[in-house]
């Protein structure tokens, strides 16, 4: 009887305070985590466009590194990131995710679509040398302009 008691006892604790650990708002948790998923495409794909540029050194291992990431955050469903109300004029100052992109949904799974071609055909040749980043490059680059000009504002 008394393991019940403490059971219990730690349960209606736990039950107090679990509230604190859930956000009260879905579209916020959502654009945290989009605006988190960007930051590390942001990373791989900078790195990527470092070496392209001569501003950082190509080394083969790292850039198969960085373009095999790009791939699997291209080939993940981020769909739960979207959900409707999770835009700028929705919530200012926390996201530059335009309407348009809900708007005009599903021609946005287009740009996706080119993101993931793009990471796809750069991690399987960026391994060959800088030539073989540089051939790959530009359509990584269009793919994530693609995005950024239609569905991104300048500012939050």
């Amino acid at each position: 009887m008394m393991r019940l008691q403490k059971f219990v006892a730690v349960t209606a604790l736990a039950a107090c305070f679990a509230p604190t650990f859930v956000s009260a708002d879905a579209a916020d948790d959502a654009i945290d985590a989009r605006r988190g998923y960007y930051q590390v495409v942001k990373h791989n794909a900078g790195m990527l466009f470092g070496m392209a540029k001569g501003d950082i050194a190509y080394d083969a291992a790292q850039a198969q590194t960085f373009a095999d990431n790009l791939k699997a955050l291209a080939d993940m469903n981020t769909g739960s990131m979207w959900p409707q109300g999770s835009d700028n004029a929705s919530k200012p100052g926390k996201t530059r995710a335009l309407p348009v992109a809900w708007e005009t949904y599903p021609a946005i799974l287009e740009k996706q679509e080119a993101f993931k071609a793009a990471s796809a055909n750069m991690a399987a040749n960026v391994g060959g040398g800088l030539d073989a980043l540089l051939g790959n490059i530009g359509a990584l680059g269009a793919s994530c302009k693609g995005c950024h000009d239609n569905y991104r504002a300048k500012e939050f």
